[in-house]
């Protein structure tokens, strides 16, 4: 191995090892509770003390790894898609990108379809819908469907607010007051995962690419600012899932 490529072997090394060290500090605060919790309140050593000390660096590198992915992949590919769709200049291929980003990205969450199985599961133990798997499915599906249409709606609604230069805390509260009449009409069945929806869906997946979507799309429109209106698609995206899936509930639970 020559000089020069000795040195950037070790950069590579220097940069591996400065990222992970980040998503170390980055977990560490979890870390330190288990720790304290365990040695001092309940005073039990842990269980399986070398599959939790190999899953925690199973976890380290899973979220370099991911991070790493993040600022290669998703986030560009975000940016690039605003800009170019932008510079098109059709609206309407514009906001079906917007629509169809919101709905793929949900729908493939894997939280999302982590809690639509487990509330399709506790529905049919309390007797609100069959306990059949063709019920148990239908229902998981329907309201996975429900949150990724919902998704899209406010993606849309989102980058329609960018272009517009709509106010964001406006339609927030618009949003939020909807939700509490929602609620007061919805089924108590359905209120609490519907609150939930709201979490579920802006996670691993979904964040990223609409994020980057939003600054993306403000870089590039005269008199917007990618600080004050590329952010506030997540805030969308959070909220609508709470709405729709109580409507949702609404016409399965009654």
């Amino acid at each position: 191995m020559n000089v020069k490529s000795h040195s950037q072997a070790r950069s590579i090394l220097k940069a591996v090892l400065r990222k992970l060290w980040s998503s170390f500090k980055d977990l560490l605060p979890i870390i330190l509770v288990i720790a304290f919790f365990q040695a001092v309140v309940l005073r039990q050593p842990l269980p399986n003390l070398e599959d939790v000390i190999f899953g925690g660096i199973l976890v380290v590198l899973g979220l370099t790894l991911f991070m790493q992915g993040l600022e290669m992949g998703l986030f560009p590919i975000g940016e690039n898609m605003a800009h170019a769709l932008a510079r098109k200049g059709s609206l309407f291929w514009l906001l079906s990108f917007s629509f169809a980003l919101g709905f793929s990205t949900t729908v493939a969450e894997p939280a999302l379809i982590a809690v639509a199985a487990e509330a399709a599961s506790i529905a049919a133990q309390g007797s609100l819908i069959a306990p059949g798997e063709e019920s148990l499915t239908s229902y998981a599906l329907g309201l996975r469907f429900s949150v990724a249409f919902s998704v899209g709606v406010a993606i849309l609604v989102g980058v329609l607010r960018i272009l517009k230069g709509w106010p964001v805390h406006y339609l927030i509260i618009i949003g939020y007051v909807l939700v509490m009449l929602m609620t007061l009409v919805a089924p108590s069945e359905i209120v609490g995962i519907a609150y939930d929806a709201g979490g579920v869906t802006t996670s691993t997946v979904t964040v990223p690419l609409v994020a980057a979507l939003g600054v993306g799309l403000a870089s590039i429109i005269k008199g917007r600012s990618p600080l004050l209106d590329g952010f506030g698609l997540i805030a969308f995206a959070s909220l609508l899932p709470m709405i729709f899936v109580m409507g949702y509930g609404l016409i399965i639970f009654n």
